[in-house]
C-alpha cells in the first residue's frame, strides 16, 4: 500500500483519464478534431473539475486560417459533455469531473522560443550576406 502513497491519487486519475479522453477523441468522427492531440489533464484533489490540455497540428503551421484554433475550441466544447460520458463509463469514480479544454502553454511558448530563434538566425544571416557583399578580400 505505501507504493500507492508514492504516487498520489490524482496522478494516477490524470493518466487514466487522459488515455481514456484520447482514445475517445480518436473514435470521433468530427473533422475539426482530426489533428487535435491531447497533452494533459489536470484533475482537481476533490475530482470536480479537470483541465484538459491539447495542442493542434495546425496551430504550428505558418500559413493557417486564423479561425482554425477557434474552431477547435468550439468543436472541443461540443464534445465535452460525450466525452465526459466516456470517462464516466471507462473510469471507476464515484464523481466524474467537468472537462474543461485549454490550449497547452507549453506548446505555445515552444513556438514562441522557435520564432524568435528564427528570427535572430534570419537576422544573423541577412547581416553575413551584407558583409560578404560589400568587399573583396585582399591577399
Amino acid at each position: 500500500m505505501t507504493s500507492a502513497r508514492r504516487y498520489p491519487r490524482t496522478a494516477r486519475v490524470n493518466e487514466v483519464m487522459l488515455e481514456v479522453l484520447a482514445d475517445e477523441l480518436e473514435r470521433m468522427s468530427d473533422p475539426r478534431l482530426e489533428l487535435v492531440a491531447l497533452t494533459g489533464v489536470d484533475v482537481s484533489r476533490d475530482l470536480a473539475h479537470a483541465k484538459v490540455y491539447y495542442s493542434t497540428l495546425t496551430a504550428t503551421a505558418v500559413d493557417t486560417r486564423e479561425s482554425i484554433p477557434d474552431e477547435v475550441a468550439a468543436a472541443l466544447h461540443s464534445a465535452g459533455s460525450h466525452l465526459r460520458g466516456a470517462v464516466g463509463r471507462q473510469m471507476r469514480i464515484r464523481q466524474v469531473p467537468r472537462l474543461e479544454f485549454l490550449v497547452d502553454p507549453g506548446i505555445v511558448s515552444g513556438q514562441r522560443i522557435e520564432d524568435i530563434l528564427r528570427e535572430i538566425h534570419h537576422q544573423e544571416a541577412a547581416t553575413d550576406e551584407s558583409d560578404g557583399a560589400g568587399g573583396e578580400e585582399i591577399s
